[in-house]
């Protein structure tokens, strides 16, 4: 059973941080390409940070450039998100998910946008909200 489960959402101020976790269950995350999502009450769907293929290039979203990353760790297959400088647009559910890996010559906006739907494998999601 392939699964994985976001974690680590919760209140936070304006300007501060949270990372969270993404945990895969019946199979290798590294193996993978990876993509965290988020949706705010109200809008659609939108991918915030992607990584698509074998050459790991990271796709972020214009808005979190720069605030947000991701790292790994292989020992534990999982993978975070690190959100800085929060502000309260980023208030949303976050959801991780993992897909195969494409070739390098797809956009590396591929599963942050037309691709989305060919992610295999969704987390619960993880609610962030920004708040004074």
């Amino acid at each position: 059973h392939l699964q994985l489960v976001e974690s680590g959402g919760g209140l936070v101020q304006p300007g501060g941080s949270l990372r969270l976790s993404c945990v895969a269950s019946g199979f290798t995350l590294d193996y993978y390409a990876i993509g965290w999502f988020r949706q705010a009450p109200g809008k659609e769907r939108e991918g915030v940070l992607c990584i698509n293929g074998d050459d790991g290039s990271t796709y972020y979203t214009d808005s979190v450039k720069g605030r947000f990353t991701i790292s790994r760790d292989q020992a534990k297959n999982t993978v975070y998100l690190l959100m800085n400088s929060l502000k309260p647009e980023d208030t949303a559910v976050y959801y991780c998910a993992a897909g195969p890996r494409v070739p390098v010559y797809y956009s590396r906006s591929y599963y942050c946008g037309e691709g989305h739907r060919y992610l295999e494998v969704w987390g619960q999601g993880t609610l962030v909200n920004v708040s004074s």
